[in-house]
């Protein structure tokens, strides 16, 4: 029982906090969940005096309120979440870490030294990568990061897409839509084939022995290992 009055005080608590955090962005919130209840809840009632059944009309739209509450309230919420990360590094990573069941998301795959930044996501639709930065300098890493991915994955999709808000961009807000609009065109065991030969990909470039010292003077560094511009 004390597990969930603690999980119903949790809940609570993040409501709160998800309001204040709204109301920074959306100062007329109280007002508008106020007026959507009330209307709604006004509406039925006034169908049920009209019927002769107002306290069955009335129950009904007081829970046909609290949804309508509830689903206003979560849009606004989300609007106001991504209009405080839009511009912020790594707002697309945090948009992909809460996409959903059936993506394995990897951050930060490739970045060069001016932190654009491409992050990874593997599902059905093959693979998505993720670009925010410079959309100039982008176009280059893009290319670089699919050749690769083509090198290990072979015939498996990549997509791509560039985060922003100009012409042939995504906006922040519309990247889970776009993902979940892509074709489904592999089996759960490819997914896991595919994630599988990313992560050996990754767990071997971690694990390569890199010499200590001073580089020599004509030493090449290994293909793989060369920095990204």
């Amino acid at each position: 029982m004390a597990k969930d009055d603690s999980q119903k005080s949790g809940r609570i608590k993040q409501i709160g906090q998800t309001y204040k955090m709204t109301r920074r962005a959306d100062r007329w919130i109280g007002w508008i969940l106020a007026g959507v209840g009330l209307v709604t809840f006004g509406v039925f009632l006034g169908i049920g005096f009209l019927l002769g059944h107002p306290i069955y009309l009335g129950i009904l739209g007081v829970l046909l309120a609290l949804l309508a509450v509830a689903i206003v309230f979560g849009r606004r919420a989300e609007r106001a979440a991504f209009g405080q990360m839009e511009g912020q590094p790594g707002a697309a990573a945090a948009v992909l870490d809460n996409i959903g069941r059936g993506w394995t998301v990897t951050p930060a795959v490739a970045m060069n030294r001016n932190q654009d930044v491409i992050h990874r996501a593997v599902g059905r639709a093959g693979i998505v990568l993720v670009a925010e930065g410079n959309p100039n300098r982008l176009r280059s890493l893009l290319a670089s990061e699919k050749k690769k991915m083509g090198r290990i994955v072979g015939e498996v999709p990549v997509h791509d897409m560039v985060v922003g808000n100009d012409e042939g961009q995504v906006p922040l807000k519309k990247i889970r839509r776009n993902m979940v609009k892509l074709p489904r065109v592999l089996q759960g065991s490819q997914v896991t084939e595919v994630n599988d030969r990313l992560r050996a990909l990754g767990d071997l470039m971690s694990n390569m022995p890199v010499p200590k010292g001073p580089m020599p003077k004509n030493a090449r560094m290994p293909k793989g290992m060369r920095g990204k511009p």
